[in-house]
């Protein structure tokens, strides 16, 4: 028995959320691996780095969640609206949480776009908070990819 098409959907919405609290949850033992469990630690360890994508042209903050999509953390709006401001850096940033893995998402731009991960991921808000701060003291893409594998890479 096939199911329904809206029962399908809400597995591939329950797969896609479990992935990203697993990512999320190793991005958080990559922040602080001395209060992460054995869990965090070995799924931490499993995630590859990897280059920073090329921002694509064109790219704008069109797709980045508004105050009324924030249904999981409305408290995240401000980190929402920082990456509005900066969508052309933030899509030359490579997500250090693990969810850089997954086939959707592109760049950190992404995990503020479509369910928007970035409402309840510690390394993805720290990531465009960083990245907005360097990017209004005036560096560089360069610069700010830099401070980020510093700050957040393994």
């Amino acid at each position: 028995m096939s199911a329904l098409p809206h029962e399908a959907e809400s597995r591939r919405h329950f797969v896609h959320r479990s992935v990203g609290a697993l990512l999320a949850l190793a991005g958080l033992a990559r922040a602080r691996p001395a209060e992460a469990g054995t869990v965090g630690r070995v799924l931490a360890r499993s995630i590859r780095s990897g280059p920073h994508p090329k921002p694509r042209p064109g790219i704008d903050a069109s797709r980045v969640l508004t105050r009324d999509k924030l249904t999981e953390n409305p408290a995240a709006e401000p980190v929402f609206d920082m990456v509005r401001k900066i969508p052309q850096i933030a899509d030359g940033i490579r997500c250090q949480c693990g969810c850089a893995e997954l086939p959707e998402f592109y760049s950190l731009l992404s995990c503020y776009e479509a369910d928007g991960m970035a409402q309840h991921c510690v390394i993805c808000q720290g990531e465009a908070r960083l990245a907005f701060r360097m990017h209004e003291q005036g560096k560089s893409l360069d610069e700010i990819r830099a401070a980020i594998d510093e700050k957040f890479g393994q």
